[in-house]
């Protein structure tokens, strides 16, 4: 059986399969604030995109998890400037949102070019 599940709903997955341990690394006081908005915002993105994947109107829930990407990017950041997370955790952790983010809007472009074909 053919897998059909887009791309960008299987990297949002394995993101999170990344980096829910990591959060879990995360000093007491950090994890319960940054780390947990971090998590939520993520599921959320995995959450916009199987529900995308299953809609007709896929538009509105791409842009939405895209917009929730760049949040959890602004608290990941903040995550290594409050020295809850290692260099090259960050980095990793930087390289697999990039990607996500790359895919979402490779998406969102198919979508938008499907929609104007006559």
């Amino acid at each position: 059986m053919k897998d059909t599940t887009p791309q960008a709903v299987q990297a949002a997955h394995e993101l999170l399969l990344w980096l829910i341990p990591q959060i879990d690394k995360f000093p007491r006081l950090r994890r319960f604030t940054v780390g947990e908005r971090l998590e939520s915002a993520l599921l959320e993105v995995l959450e916009l995109t199987v529900e995308a994947a299953f809609t007709h109107n896929k538009r509105v829930g791409l842009q939405k998890a895209n917009l929730r990407l760049e949040v959890a990017k602004h608290l990941w950041r903040l995550a290594l400037e409050l020295q809850a997370v290692a260099l090259r955790q960050y980095e990793h952790g930087a390289r697999l949102m990039d990607e996500l983010g790359r895919q979402l809007g490779g998406w969102l472009r198919s979508v938008d070019a499907r929609d104007q074909a006559p």
